[in-house]
Formats: structure tokens, C-alpha cells, sequence
């Protein structure tokens, strides 16, 4: 690949009109990484958007098997160059290189997996109803089908900087739909943005789409951000990040004159309640297990399980120290970029000043970016007292918390929305508990029994979403083929001939 030059790409065209600049940073070394990036000025963000805008009418008539080739071509080039690309991203984020090569290949996998969805008319959701003209009333001829919403902003996301970043799973299911993108990289890892967005724009060439398809930009000031949103042509945005961004990104959009759709993924702590037959049968598998998630990619999941929930007594006082045990051999890991490790020792720091609230294990040794992996735990009383200890804690970091049974009810009544729930115990005693499965299903987006919420299977039946502050939408996944129904709209076509009808709603 070409080395990195540090502009916005406006289509294919580069640009760095504005004084405004910054730097990469090596976590692991805290030191600047070349080259220098351009900040997007405002009549660059103007030009990528008037772009998208005006390849919009061109793509969103294109072939489906067309989109789909420019697809699969994004997926090959990222395959073709993923030493490159991963490369940069282990200098830029730390993260070993066995996992970005698996996320790569969530990555190209969740491409072809939208080229092969959109190989059939199936998505469109298309419904007919022919006309009666016998009828009193006549009824008319009525055929509903999706269509593309038109451009779409795309926020990376600092924890995933390649399947939920630039040709992530936004991306890929909004160039499905028949939408151009123009994506907002995000600042801790410009460099790797670069090098696949100019995978992207390779594609897109090789496979003859229209100018203005794609377009990256990048900002790390929030006015970038805002100015992608507020822009008359912007049509949806999709956002992974944290509550406060994409809150602020919501509140921007519905104030426009023309409110648009914010599909935001923000904070979750994915609650997990274990049940007494599982710690009968499987208290260290579970504490095993439970450390491992937690400290998974240091901590830096939106599935993170964050807070515990258990009968208070015996087997669960042996479980919490089984877990304390296994947090305490845990190495200390380094997080993405200084943002994220000060706002999780902040976080760490209000949980374990919290009265009532003990520290029951923890890591040493960390230093530089490096985070301090806890397990922490306190009692009902407390949890239900202290809405900070409710609040995603976005890191290697969770809390047990005792209760009994009435109480275990009422601490999952009074949780906000989250991504996932899981529950640990025996299908004997589920029947028992089936209150709390029904509590649960009006709070997550994912019910999980007798597993962990890391790890995010891309397929069709999965749901990647959940109840505010989980998301903005909790009738939508960023996850799965249903993703790309956040960026199509319905429209029905009454009494059209056969001859004026879009192809695949004619009889």
C-alpha cells in the first residue's frame, strides 16, 4: 500500500484546506506516530456531503449485483492488504495482532455477508396487494417495498477499529441499502482509517460506482462531528461510542429542521444474575469464565459484564473469591488511547469510594496506559441507592452484588437498558425464575442463558441493540442482516402500470 499522507479523502480526491492538525499516539509508548492528519474544515465536510448527495440519485439505482461486486471487491482489497492494515492498527490502538486479524475477518465476513443478503429481492421486504376493481370500494393496485434513506454519516468506534470503524458493519449494511457513506475516522486511530478507506475508494473504482459513494474525514474536535450531523444532506448516521457522544449526536439530529435517524450504540453494563443451582454445579467454571470476559480486550467491550447479581450466602461469598483469585493473576493490559484510561480510573476510582461498596480483587503492576483489572462487591441496598454504580464502567473492571430472592427481582425491574442480560443457572430451576426472564425481556436486546455476552456472532438471527441508554433505537441491530433496515424507508406505489414500476415490484 501506498504510505499514509494525513488528508481527508472527499471521493477520491485529497484535501487539507484547514490549520488545524494532529497525531496518532503508540499507547504502549505514549509517542507520536506519523504523519501529521488534517482536521476537516467545514467546506470540506460541505464537499464530502454535497458528493454523497449527488452520487445518492446514481447509486440507489444501481443493481443489486453491482453493489454486491463492490462489496465483495471492498472485502478482497481488505484481505489483499491486511498485514498493512493491521500493522498500523497494533502501532495505533495495542491491540495484539492475533485479534485484529480475527476482526479483519469480521470485518470482510460481515461484507460478503450483505453482498450475499442483498442477492435476493428478500430484503426489500416487498408486499403486494393487486386491485379489486369489483369491490365496493374498488380497492387499487398496492405494492409496498424499501428503498435507500440516502447519505449516511458513519461514526469509527475506538474500541473496534476495523469491524465497527470504517468498513464495519455501519458502513457495510449502509452501502447495501444503496446509500453513500461518508465516515468520520475516529482521532486515536487515523492511520488505520486511511488505509481502508482507500480500499474503499479502490473498489469502488474497480467496480464503477459513482463519485461521492464514500468519503472520509477527519476531526478531533466535536464540531466535526456535529457539522456531519446538523448537514442538510445527511440522511441517518450510524455511532458506536459512549453515552455522553452519542447522546450529544441524538439531541443534534432532532433539533435540525428535518429530523434525522441517529442509530447510536452507547453504554451498556449487560448485567449477569446467577442463579443458586449454578453455583451448586459450576461455581469456578463460571468465576473462570467470568474473568475472562470481563478482562477480554482489556475490558474495552460494549458487552463487558459489568455488574453480578447473586443470592447472598455461602456458595456465593466462595464464588466471589473463586473470581477474586482469577482477576488477581490477570496481567494488566494496555487500553486503546489516553482518553479511555482516564475516564476508566475515574470511573474505577467513584465505584470503589462508593460506601458499602469492597474491593475483592485486583491487578498489579500496571503502568503507563496500562489498567488495573477489579472485582468489586457490595450488597442490594447499596446498588439500588447509587445510580453511579449502575453506570457502564467502560473497562476490565465489575461488581458482585448479594441479594436475595424478592431483592434479585427488584434490582432487575429498576435496571435501564442494556444490550444483554445473562442468566447462570440449571434448567430445573428456570421455572422459578421465570419473572425474572420477563423483567429482563422488556431491558436488553439479548437474553443469554448459561453463556457470556463477549463475543458478538455475525449472522442473521443475531440482535445487537437494546432499550435507551443501550442504544438511540431499540427496534434496531448493528449487528446481523437486520442492520439494513436502519437505512432503508418504506414507499408504496398505488395504481402504477406494470411498465413505470421499479423491477422488483412488478408482477
Amino acid at each position: 500500500m501506498s504510505s499514509l499522507h494525513g488528508q481527508n479523502l472527499l471521493a477520491s480526491n485529497r484535501s487539507s484546506q484547514g490549520s488545524d492538525t494532529f497525531h496518532a499516539t503508540d499507547p504502549s509508548t505514549q509517542t507520536p506516530l506519523e504523519p501529521t492528519f488534517a482536521e476537516a474544515t467545514s467546506s470540506e465536510i460541505d464537499l464530502a456531503m454535497t458528493l454523497a448527495e449527488k452520487a445518492f440519485w446514481h447509486y440507489r439505482k444501481v443493481e443489486d449485483s453491482a453493489k454486491a461486486a463492490f462489496l465483495r471487491a471492498i472485502a478482497d482489497g481488505l484481505d489483499q492488504h491486511v498485514e498493512d492494515i493491521a500493522a498500523r492498527a497494533q502501532l495505533e490502538t495495542a491491540l495484539p495482532a492475533a485479534r485484529l486479524h480475527g476482526e479483519m475477518g469480521r470485518t470482510t465476513n460481515q461484507l460478503r455477508m450483505f453482498a450475499d443478503l442483498i442477492s435476493s429481492p428478500d430484503y426489500r421486504d416487498i408486499r403486494i396487494d393487486t386491485a379489486l376493481p369489483e369491490r365496493q370500494p374498488p380497492r387499487p393496485d398496492l405494492r409496498r417495498v424499501l428503498i435507500a434513506m440516502g447519505p449516511v454519516v458513519v461514526f469509527g468506534a475506538s474500541n473496534f477499529p476495523l469491524a465497527f470503524s470504517v468498513a464495519g458493519g455501519d458502513t457495510a449494511s449502509a452501502l447495501a441499502a444503496g446509500c453513500p457513506v461518508v465516515v468520520k475516522a475516529h482521532p486515536a486511530h487515523p492511520g488505520t482509517s486511511e488505509l481502508v478507506a482507500e480500499v474503499i475508494l479502490e473498489a469502488a473504482q474497480k467496480t464503477s460506482m459513482p463519485a461521492g459513494v464514500f468519503s472520509l474525514v477527519h476531526g478531533r474536535s466535536h464540531e466535526v462531528g456535529l457539522a456531519l450531523v446538523r448537514h442538510p444532506h445527511t440522511a441517518a448516521v450510524g455511532f458506536t461510542g459512549s453515552l455522553r457522544a452519542g447522546r450529544a449526536l441524538f439531541d443534534a439530529a432532532s433539533s435540525r429542521p428535518t429530523p434525522i435517524p441517529v442509530y447510536a450504540e452507547m453504554g451498556s453494563t449487560n448485567p449477569m444474575f446467577v442463579l443458586p443451582g449454578a453455583l451448586a454445579e459450576r461455581a469456578d467454571a463460571i468465576a473462570e469464565g467470568l474473568a475472562q470476559s470481563v478482562n477480554l480486550g482489556v475490558g474495552q467491550f460494549c458487552t463487558n459484564p459489568g455488574v453480578i447479581i447473586g443470592q447472598k450466602g455461602d456458595a456465593l461469598d466462595a464464588f466471589v473469591n473463586k473470581a477474586a483469585n482469577y482477576f488477581q493473576a490477570s496481567d494488566p493490559g494496555t487500553m486503546l488511547y489516553s482518553g479511555v484510561h482516564s475516564a476508566y480510573q475515574d470511573a474505577l476510582k467513584r465505584a470503589r469510594d462508593t460506601a458499602g461498596v469492597q474491593v475483592a480483587g485486583e491487578t498489579t503492576g500496571a503502568s503507563g496506559l496500562q489498567a488495573t483489572a477489579a472485582i468489586m462487591r457490595t450488597d442490594a441496598q447499596t446498588f439500588a441507592a447509587n445510580d453511579d454504580l449502575q453506570e457502564e464502567i467502560f473497562g476490565p473492571a465489575t461488581l458482585i452484588v448479594e441479594s436475595d430472592l424478592e431483592q434479585m427481582l427488584e434490582l432487575a425491574k429498576s435496571l435501564s437498558g442494556h444490550l444483554t442480560a445473562t442468566i447462570h443457572g440449571t434448567e430445573a430451576e428456570l421455572p422459578q425464575y421465570q419473572a425474572l426472564i420477563e423483567v429482563l425481556e422488556t431491558k436488553v436486546g439479548r437474553l443469554i442463558f448459561n453463556g457470556f455476552p463477549t463475543g458478538v456472532e455475525v449472522c442473521s438471527a443475531m440482535n445487537h441493540g437494546g432499550p435507551y441508554p443501550a442504544t438511540t433505537d431499540m427496534r434496531t441491530t448493528s449487528v446481523g442482516t437486520a442492520a439494513i433496515e436502519r437505512f432503508l424507508r418504506p414507499i408504496c406505489y398505488q395504481g402504477f402500470p406494470q411498465t413505470a414500476l421499479p423491477a422488483h415490484v412488478r408482477d
